[in-house]
């Protein structure tokens, strides 16, 4: 069953540890029998602003607009422009959205984090807190093939 949902994969990639921690979440999401879309592998890095569209159509048009569910990444001391976009779109179609924030209690963070963010998308703080949110939330999906 899991293997129809499709899992947008959110978050920073500005250090190679917040690549790490995106691409251990695709791990564990796969490892689970979801698809998964994890933007920087799948459509690329931007490297100027002649990259936009290119990363905006493949980011949006095609991982986040086909997605079931989004898994978003809020670790460090702000949430990456994109990825509270990403939040604001997948709350804004009725998507569900899990947040990740392994470095810190969400209590400590809420400076930054928002109200918006902390009421609109329940966040866990570890992998296997996200596993059983996913199991969770994948089962009250019937996604179209």
């Amino acid at each position: 069953m899991n293997g129809n949902i499709r899992v947008y994969i959110a978050g920073k990639i500005g250090t190679e540890n917040e690549k790490i921690l995106l691409e251990k979440v695709d791990s564990l999401c796969k490892k689970m029998g979801f698809k998964t879309f994890l933007p920087h592998r799948d459509v690329g890095i931007a490297k100027n602003i002649s990259d936009s569209k290119k990363i905006f159509e493949g980011d949006i048009k095609v991982g986040l607009e086909n997605a079931d569910i989004v898994v978003a990444v809020l670790d460090g001391l702000h949430v990456g422009a994109g990825t509270a976009w990403e939040l604001g779109y997948a709350y804004s179609k009725g998507i569900p959205s899990i947040g990740l924030k392994t470095d810190e209690p969400v209590s400590n963070a809420f400076e930054y984090l928002s109200s918006i963010l902390i009421e609109s998308t329940p966040i866990v703080n570890s992998l296997e807190e996200l596993k059983k949110k996913l199991t969770e939330i994948s089962s009250k999906i019937n996604p179209t093939a």
